[in-house]
């Protein structure tokens, strides 16, 4: 993307997949400068692991680094310790430093793999917030009103249900704010939930003489499920440091009016290509085909192009040919007092599922198998000292066999 240059083909760049950009007539003024812009996205490393989710904002941030311009990572080392409270109906609890800065290592290990680490500066918002002390914080404070804050959804819906509102809370945006003061950003990017920060970080921009940051916002992408927000939680998420084999056929179980969704907010190929996709599968080509190119991608992106083709042709040798994968884990787990072990527990223990609940869950939806058999029993209890292929999903295997504790 090195040769685009044109103010109205960058502008088409800049845009692709996004959901609003505040203002155009400015973004067009600083392009306009010729200088490269500072462009910035923070994350908190609430989480050791990122997922494509996270990498809808980073992608952009791709897309700006690829027409020239200086892209500012932001780590919220100190904001991580308040907790983001975007979007929570409870005040979310701080984590611990120690937490914080573990999980910061992995985002820069993390976020190279889409980004060009030689174009990328790394910052902490630590930097400045540790050093402006409890008069700087004040004088922030003093920036915005309760009233204003009360403009936000989120908090105004809690206010109005008696749900309880720490005023720690309140600083989340105005630290968020300052931040874009202390990098001098002309673009923050952000979810559609960002909004209200990012408006902030405008405000307090003004206030401290700068020319208020340009607002580009993304929308958040849905999980597996096509339906809530990508969120470990939820389990619907694909995760950027998962196996290939992992986020190959994950992207391969998105149904195929998904898929386009995560071309547009996930692929690098150009859009004429992806609309000339679309129009192949109108005109019946099998979205199958389609999808395999948009796995190979994301696998090729955060593994490697081999890795790739290694996952295709398992892949293919799973499902198409049903064979069983060769590196399927086994595990040997004990039963207790001679009692047979059910079908939740051997799920859990063999790490097939996080929790006894998620295991029912999965069960309740008919995407559990023992031997090729659909599971719809819960309290199906397992044989002793006899291997059972347990199966979780498409991708999810297990050969677990339970011993009598003698």
């Amino acid at each position: 993307m090195a040769d685009i240059v044109d103010i109205g083909q960058s502008l088409e760049w800049i845009k692709r997949g996004s959901e609003e950009l505040l203002t155009e007539p400015e973004l067009i003024e600083k392009l306009k400068s010729g200088r490269p812009l500072r462009v910035k996205a923070g994350f908190d490393p609430t989480a050791p692991d990122l997922h494509l989710g996270h990498t809808v904002l980073i992608n952009k941030l791709r897309h700006f680094q690829e027409l020239g311009h200086h892209i500012l990572f932001l780590i919220g080392d100190f904001t991580g310790m308040i907790g983001d409270p975007t979007g929570k109906n409870v005040t979310r609890p701080p984590l611990s430093r120690e937490q914080i800065l573990e999980n910061a290592k992995t985002y820069q290990e993390q976020v190279f793999k889409i980004l060009d680490p030689a174009k990328t500066e790394i910052c902490f918002n630590s930097a400045w917030f540790e050093t402006m002390g409890a008069a700087g914080m004040i004088k922030l404070a003093a920036q915005h009103t309760v009233a204003r804050m009360l403009e936000r959804d989120d908090f105004s819906n809690r206010y109005k249900n008696g749900q309880p509102i720490a005023i720690h809370e309140f600083l989340y945006p105005l630290c968020q704010g300052y931040d874009s003061v202390a990098m001098r950003a002309d673009v923050e990017l952000g979810g559609t939930d960002q909004k209200f920060n990012l408006l902030v970080g405008r405000e307090l921009q003004k206030h401290y003489g700068q020319a208020p940051q340009v607002i580009l916002t993304m929308p958040l992408l849905e999980g597996l499920d096509g339906v809530n927000k990508m969120s470990k939680s939820l389990g619907n998420y694909i995760g950027i440091n998962e196996s290939p084999q992992e986020i190959f056929g994950k992207t391969m179980s998105v149904s195929d009016e998904l898929m386009w969704r995560y071309y547009e907010l996930l692929s690098f190929r150009p859009t004429a290509e992806i609309a000339a996709f679309k129009r192949e599968v109108g005109e019946g080509r099998n979205p199958r085909d389609v999808k395999v190119l948009l796995a190979q991608e994301l696998v090729a992106r955060f593994h490697s192009q081999t890795a790739a083709e290694e996952a295709l042709a398992d892949f293919e040798a799973r499902f198409k040919q049903g064979m069983l994968p060769e590196d399927m884990p086994e595990y040997v787990l004990t039963s207790e007092n001679g009692v047979p072990m059910n079908v939740v527990q051997a799920l859990k223990q063999s790490g097939l599922t996080t929790s006894t609940s998620e295991a029912m869950r999965m069960i309740e939806q008919g995407a559990v198998r023992a031997d090729n058999e659909k599971v719809s029993d819960k309290a199906l209890l397992l044989p002793f000292d006899q291997p059972v292929v347990l199966q979780v999903g498409k991708r999810k295997f297990a050969r677990v066999t339970i011993s009598r504790l003698h």
